[in-house]
Protein backbone atom coordinates (compact mmCIF):
# COMPACT_ATOMS: atom_id res chain seq x y z
CA UNK A 1 0.00 0.00 0.00
CA UNK A 2 1.46 3.35 -0.52
CA UNK A 3 1.54 6.01 2.21
CA UNK A 4 0.01 9.04 0.61
CA UNK A 5 1.41 11.64 2.97
CA UNK A 6 5.12 10.14 2.28
CA UNK A 7 4.57 10.41 -1.16
CA UNK A 8 2.94 14.04 -1.13
CA UNK A 9 6.33 15.09 0.68
CA UNK A 10 8.58 13.12 -1.87
CA UNK A 11 6.80 15.33 -4.84
CA UNK A 12 7.33 18.49 -2.71
CA UNK A 13 11.44 17.36 -2.75
CA UNK A 14 13.61 19.58 -4.58
CA UNK A 15 15.48 16.84 -5.38
CA UNK A 16 14.98 15.62 -8.87
CA UNK A 17 15.61 12.02 -8.52
CA UNK A 18 13.27 11.79 -5.50
CA UNK A 19 10.56 13.84 -7.77
CA UNK A 20 10.76 11.59 -10.24
CA UNK A 21 10.42 8.31 -8.37
CA UNK A 22 7.62 9.36 -6.83
CA UNK A 23 5.95 10.58 -10.62
CA UNK A 24 6.71 6.78 -11.20
CA UNK A 25 4.74 6.19 -8.22
CA UNK A 26 1.54 7.64 -8.88
CA UNK A 27 1.81 6.15 -12.37
CA UNK A 28 1.44 2.20 -10.88
CA UNK A 29 -0.74 3.86 -7.73
CA UNK A 30 -2.94 5.18 -10.99
CA UNK A 31 -2.43 1.68 -13.24
CA UNK A 32 -3.77 -0.45 -10.15
CA UNK A 33 -7.01 1.64 -9.31
CA UNK A 34 -7.79 1.86 -12.83
CA UNK A 35 -7.61 -1.84 -13.31
CA UNK A 36 -9.47 -2.24 -10.06
CA UNK A 37 -12.35 0.13 -11.17
CA UNK A 38 -12.11 -1.44 -14.83
CA UNK A 39 -12.96 -4.68 -13.59
CA UNK A 40 -15.49 -3.48 -10.73
CA UNK A 41 -17.45 -1.91 -13.86
CA UNK A 42 -17.25 -4.97 -15.77
CA UNK A 43 -18.54 -7.26 -13.01
CA UNK A 44 -21.28 -5.33 -12.47
CA UNK A 45 -21.84 -5.18 -16.40
CA UNK A 46 -20.66 -2.08 -18.10
CA UNK A 47 -19.95 -2.34 -21.81
CA UNK A 48 -16.55 -1.34 -22.79
CA UNK A 49 -17.91 1.52 -24.71
CA UNK A 50 -19.47 3.00 -21.60
CA UNK A 51 -15.89 2.24 -19.30
CA UNK A 52 -13.81 4.09 -22.56
CA UNK A 53 -16.50 7.50 -21.93
CA UNK A 54 -16.00 7.16 -18.29
CA UNK A 55 -12.19 7.28 -18.59
CA UNK A 56 -11.86 9.42 -21.38
CA UNK A 57 -10.38 7.32 -24.37
CA UNK A 58 -12.20 5.01 -27.02
CA UNK A 59 -13.54 1.75 -26.24
CA UNK A 60 -11.30 0.46 -28.13
CA UNK A 61 -7.97 1.63 -26.58
CA UNK A 62 -9.87 0.11 -22.71
CA UNK A 63 -10.85 -3.24 -24.44
CA UNK A 64 -7.03 -3.36 -25.81
CA UNK A 65 -5.77 -2.98 -22.15
CA UNK A 66 -8.02 -5.08 -19.79
CA UNK A 67 -10.10 -7.32 -22.21
CA UNK A 68 -7.72 -10.19 -21.85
Amino acid sequence: MVDVGELAERIRSTDPAVGLRAVGALHRLAEQVEAAAVASARDQGWSWEQIGDALGVARQSVHAKYGK
